[in-house]
């Protein structure tokens, strides 16, 4: 339990840290920030792999490319479920995801 807890406060502060680093991410306060942290993070577990299967056709034509356009859009897209999130344009997800996804690995290897 208390794993699972480090993992998800590992993954505010990622979220926290790239709202700041990266410019077209904002968030209105905490309470979103936690909530960003909470949906990407079942974005993470449940959705993205299902959707990892079903294009790997096209992830393997494009040597692996479209991995990063999968991942954008989901990211783009919880600014369709979390309220107070909003994300300029598709390469401040492409961005931001990335920087997301370093930051989230970072912290999770110190923790």
């Amino acid at each position: 339990m208390m794993s699972i807890l480090l993992k998800y406060l590992g993954t505010v502060a990622a979220v926290y840290l790239t709202v700041s680093l990266v410019p077209g991410l904002q968030v209105t306060d905490w309470t979103t920030t936690l909530l960003v942290a909470l949906v990407w993070s079942v974005i993470t577990m449940v959705i993205r792999p299902v959707l990892t299967i079903l294009t790997l056709p096209i992830t393997l034509v494009t040597f692996g490319l479209f991995a990063f356009i999968l991942n954008a859009l989901l990211f783009w897209a919880m600014t369709l479920v979390v309220p107070g999130f909003e994300v300029a344009g598709f390469w401040g997800a492409l961005l931001g995801v990335i920087v997301l996804s370093l930051l989230n690995w970072l912290i999770q290897k110190i923790l």
